[in-house]
């Protein structure tokens, strides 16, 4: 009787545990404009998992939701490299970035002041 009350309870806390597959993150990737935007999100999403991708220009914050059973944030981290945007932890491959269109070179001085706000 102990054993079955032991084995139902273990049980419950795996289905518990098993439910909340729904993980949020985080990252800093580079980028300047709407372009930026749309390129980052669409490699994040195209990552089998990703339920959510949205990042911000301004603070460069890309905000995940994933599902922790298919993907992980290395596998979602590659394939924005993948796309041409560098990373806080890595950079992207020299090809990659020059497949960026050119006005969202974020690593060009002259295209990042292109994309500053301009003050009155």
């Amino acid at each position: 009787m102990k054993n079955l009350i032991m084995i139902m309870m273990l049980l419950v806390v795996g289905t518990t545990v098993a439910q909340n597959k729904n993980a949020k993150a985080s990252l800093e990737v580079d980028g300047v404009c709407l372009m930026c935007k749309s390129r980052i999100e669409k490699a994040s999403l195209d990552t089998k998992g990703v339920k959510s991708a949205v990042w911000n220009v301004e603070t460069h914050e890309l905000r995940l939701i994933y599902d922790e059973r298919k993907t992980n944030i290395e596998t979602i981290q590659s394939k924005v490299l993948a796309a041409g945007h560098d990373t806080q932890e890595l950079k992207a491959t020299d090809e990659a970035y020059a497949s960026v269109h050119p006005c969202c070179r974020y690593r060009d001085e002259v295209v990042v002041e292109e994309h500053e706000p301009k003050k009155k």
